[in-house]
């Protein structure tokens, strides 16, 4: 008998299925108010369909890629930070690494380089570089937008009168200390995040000429000068010394202010 001539017959709920070689078909009976008929499923697509389940059985199941943004609990109010955490967590989002530092005016303006050129710029930079601040990486489902309804508008006094119960309205001041900063969108929140954690791996991890544009942009240039200050330093352990080079040499590190205060999780 050939598998390809193969039929499964049922005939009734009570009967078990049979074989024949006639047609290659498997029969299935069926009733109703209307009499019963029968149903002809081809044995090969029978056979697909339980391979393609054992495929599916075998095959590791698809990562989910969780949204982050970066939230940055500003110098005026790192005294409640235990309370806004607390907030954060039963939000629902994860605080997947936390950073506490001080930052010098220079590297405000470069995290706040979009702002460059405002009538506010000086006076933001001042605020930011005031004291210690809390940086956070931020996790959950579309984590940008209910990070930024959770925050309310930008301007303090606007949330106050508008969404009272927002973060911004308890904790904010005025138009300029509005408390805590959230990314505006996907973009900036890949850039913030790898400015306040350069370390940090963000997801999805580019690929093809993404991936190309990236080492070219980031990694080649900072890269070619370690190499060439390693064959002009010519070190006893090469690979040490050029990995101390790198970690000092980072330029997406941030730069503190002297004496700085600095925490990491």
């Amino acid at each position: 008998m050939h598998s390809a001539g193969l039929a499964l017959c049922w005939i009734g709920p009570v009967q078990p299925p049979s074989l024949n070689c006639a047609s290659g078909l498997l029969a299935t009976s069926y009733g109703g108010t209307r009499g019963a008929g029968t149903r002809l499923i081809p044995v090969e697509s029978l056979l697909n369909l339980h391979r393609k389940g054992r495929m599916q059985i075998s095959m590791p199941p698809p990562q989910i890629y969780v949204e982050k943004t970066l939230a940055i609990i500003k110098p005026d109010i790192v005294d409640k930070e235990e309370e806004i955490q607390d907030i954060i967590l039963r939000s629902g989002f994860t605080i997947v690494q936390r950073r506490k530092l001080h930052l010098s005016p220079e590297h405000c303006s470069n995290f706040y380089v979009e702002q460059y050129g405002k009538m506010f710029f000086p006076n933001l930079t001042a605020y930011m570089s005031s004291g210690p601040l809390v940086a956070m990486i931020l996790a959950r489902h579309k984590a940008i937008s209910y990070w930024k309804e959770l925050l309310g508008p930008s301007n303090t006094l606007v949330a106050k009168e508008t969404h009272p119960d927002s973060l911004r309205a308890i904790y904010g001041t005025d138009d300029l200390r509005n408390a805590l900063h959230g990314s505006n969108d996907f973009a900036a929140a890949e850039r913030e995040i790898r400015f306040m954690f350069p370390e940090v791996i963000i997801e999805p991890i580019p690929v093809g000429q993404a991936a190309k544009d990236y080492l070219n942009l980031y990694v080649t240039p900072t890269l070619l000068k370690g190499l060439t200050a390693l064959c002009k330093e010519k070190p006893a352990d090469p690979f040490i010394w050029l990995a101390d080079w790198l970690l000092k040499n980072n330029p997406n590190k941030p730069k503190l202010c002297h004496n700085p205060t600095a925490e990491e999780l």
